[in-house]
């Protein structure tokens, strides 16, 4: 397993345009965007907090996440299949639930280390108060960003041409962006659109952020819908997966 992780790493920074944009993009918008007039106003609304306590640097976790999984991820697995990286691997030994599992460690650590740059730069510039339950916030991140990535990994299993991979993965990507309360927060949505965003591993994931970035605990129901994600989709993309 460490030679895989080795190897996919490797890969992996040659990709490294695709990586800093994920990182890069969510964290411009914030700066930006929690710099202007009523970010930091408090919103009775919002349960008496502004947009930039938990609202926007969690929105902009989601989308580095989002963007990882559903563009980044597959466009990289679906080019490795087209120049022959995966038909070689083939030939070896090698699982092919050993290399989705190594895409999603290393994915995993790629989107760690932009989410803690993201909340640094918050910090610094915008005076956010970091996650106030960091091990229930650490133990959502790991469960919520795995089952993101085992629906990305979905994506690449199927898809046969990377020129095609952001495209597909953009059409999943938007609605889930909407349930997560991206463009509406959660709270000011219909309750139809609220149950919708329950079953989707986005709506619980976004809630369970925005919960401990605030110090609360997070709902179990939520934790239910994203393990039960990270299962289903797992065990999918690894029955799915074709190496040519």
């Amino acid at each position: 397993m460490m030679k895989i992780l080795a190897v996919e790493t490797k890969l992996q920074l040659r990709e490294w345009p695709g990586i800093a944009f994920t990182a890069g993009l969510p964290l411009a918008l914030l700066l930006v965007l929690g710099s202007m007039p009523g970010f930091s106003e408090i919103k009775p609304e919002l349960g008496g907090q502004s947009l930039n306590d938990t609202q926007m640097p969690a929105m902009m976790t989601m989308l580095a996440l989002l963007t990882l999984a559903f563009t980044v991820l597959p466009t990289t697995l679906t080019a490795y299949r087209e120049r022959g990286v995966l038909r070689r691997m083939s030939t070896t030994p090698v699982h092919p639930a050993r290399v989705l599992a190594a895409q999603l460690v290393i994915n995993l650590a790629i989107a760690a280390l932009s989410t803690l740059l993201l909340i640094v730069c918050a910090r610094l510039v915008l005076g956010t108060v970091p996650p106030r339950a960091p091990v229930a916030f650490a133990l959502v991140y790991l469960l919520g960003t795995a089952a993101l990535l085992a629906m990305g990994l979905v994506v690449a299993a199927i898809l046969t041409n990377s020129k095609v991979a952001a495209p597909v993965g953009s059409v999943i990507m938007f609605p889930l962006m909407f349930v997560a309360g991206m463009w509406i927060p959660r709270e000011l949505m219909s309750p139809v659109l609220r149950t919708i965003g329950d079953f989707s591993v986005a709506g619980p994931f976004a809630q369970a952020l925005r919960d401990t970035w605030a110090g609360n605990a997070p709902q179990l129901p939520h934790l239910a819908v994203m393990a039960g994600g990270l299962l289903v989709f797992g065990g999918l993309a690894v029955r799915l997966f074709r190496w040519e």
